[in-house]
């Protein structure tokens, strides 16, 4: 099977290039037989690569070792489904479920844009073909999954996969990271195909709405699910430490985020042309040049990949062509994409979403150079300069707030100008909502929690506000008309999907931001303490009892049994290990986390020492679960857009 899939993928690297020309003549010469040609090399493509995807996972199931790839990245020891995860484990996996992604799309895109425009169809073949052609080479030529073993070395068991990868999260995480990097392949090809026919209107747009809100979600559940696995897993009692690879997934999702606001204002105001050309560009982009991140070894991260060499440079090579002949494109074009509307107000919501923008931007700007800042260093000085946590949420922070702002404004400002009237209306009940929460935090809590803290709970409700305020509003208007308040909403979301499931990721959001204010009351302690004695943080005090030792074939190491007690009522009895895996030669601590909607008590043995006392590190992180509520509402809200609904595509 491993011979089929190999031949399986030389057979696309052929019809890829057989496509390439097809399209390429087909847009020349405007003639529909050759753009059928194109689309059915783009189902042929995603059938090859399909079946060689197959049979690297046969591969990795029957424990095919003399497959180096198979032998590098799992093991006898480890199960099916995560030895069928560790196709995506290495380099050569990982670019092979990036083009089985790609086919996927590709081939979707191909049988649901039918009927889209005949001009830019061509295009749209030629560009995503293009694509897979880049990683058909690399997988073909540079970085092979079903490179060979001599019959010597063939192991009678595999390296196996990291232990910290051995967790349900990490079995989605990455795909659903990469089903969002790829997915923007399907509008950056849209755009690219509407910059060289110079259709330049709505039509493109029209094509690639949903193709750009589906990677979206993707890419925002699969960063979810990494600080998911992050606070799980490594022992260390966060979620974001703007690792260069957890920014490396950020920037695509900020330029995305804010090419969906902006294109709003194209489709009702036909305005922000270069604008949205820009962000889709700059997105797929960021999704390429992230990826060369993890891969090339040029910035240092627990998550990366080893240092690639030469491949490196391939890839960057390819991030810069790619970036180059869109923005040329645009540079060409960019006199055609000027819009005759213009701004008629700074207090319209036209304007709000453009500083929207502009402040999406501005922390785009913020990673990036945070992220490349180590390799700028170097290259000048000749000193690797890192930069801290604290360098981002010094420069970022103020931006988030004021975009967490924006997120209540725009919806209470009206399109082309907002009258004093309307604006004493619209913002009179958010307004009220974030100055009592002022009130009230104040009271509590004084300025013990600190400004950030502060202003981020008064800005959540303040939209909150706005987002209870405008479906109040809404639903009684439909209530009048003699709907119960239920069918009300649901007709809401029927007939105005964008905007009220709009609203509920908007509330995810809000969620999210009190999740994160909460670390102002963040506590930490760490004790050495003998059975029998305790370790007191807020109200809480958590009693060793004992610790025994974990004789698992493949791990080693200690757990303990500590007793958690609120005052002097038994909550749990929380487990907390630490390991090391003998093959990997790799510690791990596993923690131990009592969870309430409120806060999160959070346990790690740090060392079990030979007088049998132990050594823990607790911390308590209030608030902090609100994330995880609120990457659920966020997942709602967008599923809401998503949702298919027949009788409004038929008017």
């Amino acid at each position: 099977m491993s011979d089929l899939g190999l031949l399986a993928l030389r057979l696309a690297f052929v019809v890829a290039i057989f496509g390439i020309g097809a399209g390429v003549y087909a847009g020349v010469s405007r003639r529909p037989e050759w753009t059928e040609v194109a689309r059915r090399a783009v189902l042929l493509v995603a059938a090859c690569v399909g079946l060689a995807t197959v049979g690297l996972w046969i591969a990795f199931a029957n424990f095919d070792f003399q497959i180096r790839y198979v032998a590098e990245h799992s093991a006898r020891s480890m199960t099916l489904p995560y030895r069928l995860a560790a196709l995506w484990g290495g380099q050569a996996g990982s670019l092979l479920l990036w083009l089985f992604l790609l086919g996927g799309y590709s081939a979707a895109c191909a049988f649901a844009n039918r009927n889209a425009s005949p001009r830019l169809l061509p295009w749209v073949f030629t560009s995503l073909l293009a694509n897979s052609l880049f990683f058909l080479v690399l997988t073909n030529f540079v970085t092979n999954p079903f490179e060979k073993l001599p019959p010597t070395e063939v192991p009678s068991d595999g390296n196996g996969l990291n232990p910290l990868l051995q967790h349900p999260a990490m079995m989605a995480h990455p795909v659903m990271l990469y089903m969002g990097f790829v997915g923007f392949a399907v509008p950056f090809s849209f755009g690219f195909a509407a910059l060289v026919t110079g259709e330049l209107g709505t039509s493109w747009l029209r094509s690639t709405r949903r193709w750009t809100l589906v990677p979206w979600f993707f890419l925002s559940i699969g960063i979810l699910l990494g600080g998911r696995w992050a606070y799980e897993v490594l022992g260390w009692g966060g979620y974001w430490a703007w690792d260069p690879v957890e920014n490396a997934s950020f920037m695509p999702w900020l330029a995305a985020t804010a090419y969906l606001h902006s294109v709003m204002i194209q489709e009702k105001r036909d305005m922000l042309k270069i604008w949205n050309l820009v962000l889709v560009g700059l997105t797929y982009s960021l999704c390429l040049f992230g990826t060369f991140l993890t891969r090339s070894g040029v910035v240092q991260s627990v998550h990366s990949f080893t240092a690639a060499g030469w491949f490196g440079y391939i890839f960057l090579g390819y991030v810069v062509v790619v970036a180059a002949i869109f923005f040329a494109l645009v540079f060409r074009r960019s006199g055609e994409l000027r819009s005759r509307d213009r701004l008629e107000s700074v207090v319209s919501r036209e304007s709000s979403f453009l500083l929207n923008n502009w402040v999406f931007l501005g922390i785009l700007g913020v990673v990036v150079w945070g992220t490349l800042f180590p390799v700028v260093s170097e290259s000048i000085t000749g000193t690797k300069i890192t930069i801290g946590p604290a360098f981002f949420n010094t420069m970022a922070g103020p931006l988030a707030l004021l975009l967490l702002f924006l997120t209540g404004v725009g919806p209470l400002l009206a399109w082309r100008r907002a009258s004093p009237a309307s604006l004493r209306r619209q913002f009179l009940w958010p307004s009220l909502c974030g100055v009592a929460t002022a009130v009230v935090l104040l009271i509590v809590f004084g300025g013990g929690p600190g400004f950030v803290a502060l202003a981020t709970w008064t800005l959540a409700a303040f939209v909150s506000g706005t987002i209870f305020q405008e479906y109040a509003r809404a639903i009684r208007a439909r209530v009048r008309n003699g709907e119960g308040p239920l069918r009300a909403v649901a007709t809401l979301l029927r007939r105005n999907q964008r905007r009220y499931g709009g609203y509920v990721v908007h509330l995810g959001v809000v969620f999210i931001f009190i999740g994160i204010a909460g670390a102002a009351f963040n506590q930490e302690r760490l004790e050495n303490i003998a059975p029998g004695q305790s370790v007191e943080i807020a109200d809480y005090r958590l009693e060793y009892l004992t610790a025994r030792p974990i004789p698992k074939q493949h791990y080693g190491g200690a757990v303990a049994r500590i007793a958690l007690y609120r005052g002097e009522q038994p909550l749990a009895v929380m487990t907390p290990e630490k390991r090391m895996y003998w093959m990997e030669q790799q510690p791990s601590s596993i923690p131990s986390i009592h969870s309430t909607i409120s806060e999160d008590l959070y346990v790690i043995l740090t060392a079990v020492e030979p007088d049998g006392s132990a050594t823990v590190k607790v911390y308590r992180n209030p608030l902090v679960n609100w994330i995880w509520i609120g990457g659920y509402t966020f997942v709602l809200g967008t599923l809401l857009i998503l949702w298919p609904h027949p009788e409004r595509s038929r008017a």
